[in-house]
């Protein structure tokens, strides 16, 4: 076996130990939080807001032109916690004097439609799970690109619409990510972008193609930088990607050396030999 698929097995296999993904290690030692004594009901659904949903649409519909002319726009829903049922999800679209249900392809996708009294009474998209068991992301695609194949202008556009429809779910309470939330786009246009892509299957490898250009992504930019986070095990709570990181990658949206046509290439696990 070559070092590199070494190198590769060794971050798999702490990968799969811990289950999950991870952001970035803490700066500073960990201490543990005091207990707290928790009144009332908690939330018992992951739901995202409809006018922040067609905040993102408006965005996609806006930079569309720039970066995906031909891409469409679905939303994706995403386990989060092990265990979690993604084949029987009622999705709805709550108001204070409607609710109604949003049909889900059998790939976990589905379109929302704009709905003016969904807007005017700040309605809510909600699936039948518990807060932080799923997570969310954009899907934007160009048509007619080859299976195992993404364009880079669409990922880019995934991460931008992302961030506007507030659709990552995580949960670091040390605010660690706070960027990403209060400069969405100067985030998404940063070489070292960290924000997670999920991949269809678990990966073996993911490439850069640009004409006669072509890069091999390295191992931390995969499995959600598992490499670069001692701290795994810890952080998995605050993840939104726990149980997905052996399909996770991160890419070089800022980097303008790669144009938008750029072809993303995913090898896959189950393809090795």
């Amino acid at each position: 076996m070559s070092s590199m698929g070494r190198t590769l097995c060794a971050w798999l296999g702490i990968a799969w130990i811990a289950a999950g993904t991870a952001v970035h290690a803490q700066d500073k030692p960990r201490q543990d939080l005091p207990p707290v004594t928790v009144t009332g009901k908690a939330s018992p659904s992951v739901e995202k807001s409809f006018r922040k949903m067609v905040q993102g649409m408006d965005y996609f519909e806006k930079m569309r032109p720039v970066l995906a002319p031909g891409a469409t726009l679905r939303f994706k829903l995403l386990p989060r916690k092990p265990g979690t049922d993604m084949d029987h999800i009622l999705l709805e679209v709550i108001g204070t004097s409607f609710d109604h249900e949003v049909p889900i392809a059998a790939d976990h996708t589905f379109v929302l439609q704009r709905d003016a009294k969904a807007m005017q009474e700040n309605a809510v998209v909600t699936p039948n799970r518990r807060r932080l068991s799923m997570t969310w992301r954009t899907e934007i695609r160009t048509p007619e690109w080859p299976p195992g194949t993404r364009r880079l202008g669409d990922l880019r556009l995934e991460c931008l619409v992302g961030l506007e429809a507030d659709l990552v779910s995580n949960s670091n309470p040390f605010g660690r990510l706070a960027e990403l939330f209060t400069d969405k786009q100067g985030y998404c246009n940063k070489k070292e972008a960290r924000y997670l892509f999920f991949a269809e299957r678990p990966l073996f490898s993911v490439t850069l193609v640009a004409g006669e250009r072509r890069e091999v992504m390295p191992i931390d930019q995969l499995y959600a930088a598992a490499s670069d986070d001692p701290g795994l095990k810890s952080d998995l709570p605050y993840c939104d990607c726990e149980v997905l990181v052996d399909r996770t990658y991160f890419l070089p949206l800022g980097d303008r050396s790669w144009p938008d046509d750029t072809r993303v290439e995913f090898e896959y696990m189950d393809e090795r030999p």
